[in-house]
């Protein structure tokens, strides 16, 4: 099979020729920049070269083709222009340095104050004279969202001030999404994962706007999720709204890529926590599914793309919901958390949901653990999810910088060794 046929057997429930891997091709399933960089150099002996970085927040690395050939993975990613700190992704690259000293290319706009302490401080679209909407502390490989809580007045909130960030894709964008994915269809033999951007109703990443300088509504993490239980109105109400442009993109996307894109990234919005839901079951039914349910059948009218599902933690009591709401894939399965055994996952949902991650555990095995531990882990969570098809190897959510590059190969000489299943 090319990766492409292999991507789609296993999206079909269809047991594949060999393991169907993905590592890169959607920013929930990438790894750091610094992680990038060493398996690069070790792999490829490529000292000293740069890593460009594909997503800012997370300071994510590209994978390029000779590293993907050299992993021999089955998926790459098409993503739009835009950046979680508002600069785009597709203007002129610049040398860096990470806090390490891992040698990285950013773009033009990434702009940054180092704190007293040896931190960071980014902001929006470049624009230094304003303030700074992402802090990474010293010694630190990833940004967090710099969220100023601003006091919440009933009486005055407005839904549209929590939509300012959502609106029809222009031209050039759509134009930017079809050259990619044209490449990829058209030049490579690579399944293509596609980021379809607006339809991630209450992304908690996503609610601090940090792509803005001076974003109104409820912004403060903790208000939001707080807002689900005494504002369910007003959060449905942005939802509504978000809606009417998420249905528009999609209309867009479809009519513009077509069979050129295999499966989308619909929503990343986390409903688990590492010891429970967060979000119960009846809110997540009454606030969250009638919108999922919405985009999914719309894109399932229009396109044969497999639509997909990003939440974190404890979720299991979310899965048959998450099915029902018309997701194909769930991403990224974290075994780790309570009521989150693999067996039991796959006996009860292997036949109706593509696991997408799930391969090893970031949280302890994969940087912590021996590379012995981690072939053994990744073998075994192979052996559990691949048999029947239905499963995408990937760690459990994006691989950091800093992790042991022996883990790492241990981690691939696992996939390897099993690549015939």
């Amino acid at each position: 099979m090319t990766p492409r046929q292999r991507l789609r057997a296993t999206l079909n429930h269809q047991e594949p020729d060999r393991l169907c891997v993905d590592f890169g091709a959607g920013f929930q399933t990438g790894m750091g920049a610094g992680a990038v960089y060493r398996l690069s150099e070790a792999l490829l002996g490529r000292s000293e070269r740069p890593v460009k970085v594909s997503e800012p927040y997370q300071m994510l690395g590209e994978i390029d083709e000779q590293l993907r050939e050299a992993l021999h993975l089955d998926v790459v990613g098409v993503h739009g222009p835009g950046t979680m700190f508002g600069f785009r992704n597709d203007e002129p690259f610049k040398p860096f340095k990470m806090m390490d000293g891992t040698p990285i290319f950013v773009p033009e706009g990434f702009q940054i104050n180092t704190t007293d302490d040896g931190g960071w401080l980014i902001y929006p679209e470049g624009d230094m004279t304003g303030p700074p909407r992402g802090r990474m502390p010293a010694g630190g490989y990833f940004f967090d969202a710099i969220v100023e809580p601003l006091p919440v007045d009933d009486d005055r909130l407005d839904p549209a001030d929590n939509c300012e960030e959502f609106g029809p894709l222009c031209e050039q964008d759509v134009r930017f999404f079809v050259d990619r994915a044209r490449h990829y269809a058209k030049k490579t033999d690579y399944g293509v994962y596609l980021t379809i951007p607006g339809c991630a109703f209450g992304d908690i990443a996503l609610v601090p706007a940090t792509w803005m300088k001076q974003p109104r509504g409820i912004r403060d993490v903790e208000e939001w999720y707080i807002s689900t239980i005494t504002r369910p109105d007003y959060i449905r109400a942005v939802f509504d709204r978000q809606l009417e442009y998420a249905l528009q993109i999609v209309d867009d996307l479809a009519a513009a890529l077509g069979d050129m894109v295999d499966v989308a990234f619909v929503s990343g919005t986390d409903f688990g926590a590492q010891h429970g839901l967060f979000i119960s079951a009846d809110s997540y039914r009454s606030l969250f599914k009638p919108y999922h349910e919405a985009v999914n059948k719309r894109i399932h009218e229009l396109t044969n793309w497999k639509t997909f599902i990003h939440s974190c933690g404890a979720v299991a009591d979310l899965i048959a919901e998450f099915i029902d709401a018309g997701f194909d894939v769930l991403n990224p399965v974290q075994c780790s958390a309570c009521g989150m055994d693999a067996k039991t996952l796959k006996r009860e949902f292997g036949g109706d949901i593509v696991f997408w991650g799930g391969g090893v555990d970031t949280q302890k095995t994969l940087p912590f653990g021996t590379p012995d531990e981690v072939y053994r882990e990744s073998r075994e969570r192979i052996d559990i999810f691949a048999p029947g098809g239905g499963f995408v190897f990937n760690s459990i959510h994006n691989v950091q910088s800093n992790v042991p590059t022996p883990n790492l190969l241990a981690m691939f000489r696992a996939v390897n060794d099993a690549r015939v299943l």
